[in-house]
C-alpha cells in the first residue's frame, strides 16, 4: 500500500454493500472534493460509533490506487462532528 495520509471531511455517503463482506464504503467531502474511504470489517468494529453517527470524520489511512481509482484505506477513524457546532452561519 501507499503513502499514510489524513483526510478530514463531512460524511455524504456510507454504503455497506452486502455483497462486500462487511467492508463499508465511505465518501468524505470538503471544500477541494470528495475522497473514498475503505474500512475493514474489524476495523469497523473499533470505530462503529464515529463510522455509523459521524457527520464530520477524520480518518488516517494509505492511499490504495486500482484501475485509476484512488482510496484511502482507513486505519484511524475520529468523529470531529463536534467542531461543526463551532461554524458561523452569516
Amino acid at each position: 500500500m501507499g503513502t499514510r495520509i489524513t483526510v478530514a471531511g463531512l460524511v455524504i455517503l456510507r454504503q455497506r454493500p452486502g455483497t462486500a463482506n462487511g467492508v463499508i464504503f465511505i465518501t468524505l467531502e470538503d471544500e477541494d472534493g470528495v475522497v473514498n474511504i475503505i474500512v475493514w470489517r474489524k476495523l469497523y468494529e473499533t470505530y462503529r460509533r464515529a463510522i455509523i453517527s459521524g457527520r464530520l470524520l477524520s480518518i488516517t489511512g494509505r492511499i490504495q490506487r486500482d484501475n485509476g481509482v484512488i482510496h484511502v484505506i482507513a486505519e484511524t477513524i475520529q468523529d470531529r462532528s463536534d467542531l461543526l457546532d463551532t461554524l458561523l452561519c452569516s
